[in-house]
């Protein structure tokens, strides 16, 4: 005897990645099991990204966009409105993607495109505040703690609203490395735990 739900279709994401892909496989590997939900593509302007290899291996569809595959922005805008529209995305999620998404993308998912950020927004946010530039201003301020977001994307840098905050502790020993570590740690956390309660 089948469950109720058993044939209700998953909510379908995609995941946007640019680098090593841990997110973006974690994302995957927790899907359809503590987040109730199906990886449809993953998408990268890096051919060579390690977030691409690991999709493959876990047999999710794949595609490279970028500005070597489509030279013109507004192209390469539509070329990504179509990509997650044919694979009847839901939900896109930023892991480590480090290209702006286009204004045709943004308005299409409007509210339904998610990233984190390493910081308690709205601190340390905004245009040219990411990875170790914001270790280092955390830390050059002197702040006493920092940690990571969820938020939603829009057309200004870390100016969507924030969905979910884990806290970090700056302890008095660290430096940029160590209290990257432990942020990274938080961000991947926290971002499998907003899915996990979003798609529930």
């Amino acid at each position: 005897m089948t469950s109720p739900t058993s044939d209700v279709p998953r909510a379908r994401l995609a995941i946007l990645a640019s680098g090593t892909g841990s997110t973006a496989a974690a994302i995957m590997d927790a899907a359809g099991t503590t987040i109730d939900a199906t990886v449809a593509l993953v998408i990268s302007n890096n051919s060579g990204s390690g977030a691409l290899e690991h999709a493959r291996t876990r047999g999710v569809p794949t595609l490279h966009l970028s500005g070597v595959t489509h030279p013109d922005p507004d192209v390469l805008d539509s070329a990504m409105v179509e990509a997650l529209a044919d694979a009847r995305v839901e939900l896109v999620v930023l892991a480590g993607y480090m290209k702006k998404l286009g204004p045709r993308t943004l308005d299409a998912f409007s509210g339904l495109v998610v990233n984190t950020h390493p910081a308690l927004l709205p601190a340390y946010g905004g245009q040219g505040m990411y990875g170790d530039r914001v270790h280092a201003a955390v830390l050059a301020d002197g702040a006493p703690q920092t940690g990571a977001s969820v938020h939603i994307v829009t057309a200004e840098y870390d100016a969507g609203p924030v969905l979910a905050q884990a806290v970090v502790p700056v302890e008095p020993s660290d430096d940029v490395a160590s209290l990257r570590t432990r942020v990274q740690a938080a961000e991947k956390s926290l971002l499998l735990d907003w899915l996990a309660t979003h798609f529930r």
